[in-house]
Order: C-alpha cells, then structure tokens, then sequence
C-alpha cells in the first residue's frame, strides 16, 4: 500500500549540516523562509539572539496552517512577545533544532500541507584543539 506520492509540488531540503542546507541543488548557508506553496526569503538573523517580533512578524501568510521554528544547532524557544503575530492570526509554531524543523517540514509538505519552516542557519563552532 502506497501511503506517501512518488513526488510532489512542494520545494523540499535535500540535506542538511551545521549551518547549511540544500534545496533543489543550491546550498544555502543563511537564515532562510521557506513555504510549502514556494515563498522563499531571506531570514535577516544569522544568531539566535538577533531574533525579533518583526522576525515572525514577516511569517504570517493568509492561509498557512503552522510555522516550523528551527532555532539552530541547540533547541531555544522564542520569547512570547516574538511569536503574538502569530498567534492573534491564529498561526501554530512549533520549535525545534533546525535538522529536526527540516525533516518535519519536508514531511508535512509533502503531505500537501500549507506550511512554513524559519531555519536560523548559525555558522558552524569553530573546532578547538588541545
């Protein structure tokens, strides 16, 4: 029994690493939007700290079901006051690590769900030797 389409309209993230990911072939290494209805933009905020309410602010579409948080390498939540845009348009969020908002997202649009996932993209930590 089938239960998931060979293919499907949606932009989806082939693969992902520390402070990267790929869509369609195009590694992208900053903070970005993406919308299972192709919205795509930049996400101005290359640290968790640099979020803000105009951040999730510029989320809210007519019709989008969920927002999808991946806030970077380490599981943070945004502060209440970040997310009321979203909320009073009865948007839900849910937060997770980046790779964990990636994999959800690409199975929620793939279900053909009207979904938007924030990917804070941080830089990699710098290796430190003995």
């Amino acid at each position: 029994m089938k239960l998931q389409p060979d293919q499907f309209d949606a932009p989806s993230i082939s693969s992902y690493g520390p402070g990267w990911i790929t869509i369609a072939g195009e590694k992208i290494d900053a903070s970005i939007v993406l919308g299972s209805r192709g919205q795509r933009f930049a996400w101005d905020c290359a640290a968790f700290e640099q979020l803000s309410a105009e951040h999730f602010a510029r989320l809210v579409e007519p019709g989008v079901e969920m927002v999808i948080f991946g806030s970077g390498c380490a599981l943070r939540f945004p502060k209440p006051e970040w997310t009321r845009p979203l909320v009073a348009a009865q948007i839900g969020i849910e937060t997770m690590d980046t790779q964990a908002a990636c994999r959800t997202y690409n199975i929620l649009a793939g279900e053909g769900r009207n979904v938007v996932v924030a990917l804070l993209l941080e830089p990699p930590a710098p290796l430190t030797g003995a």
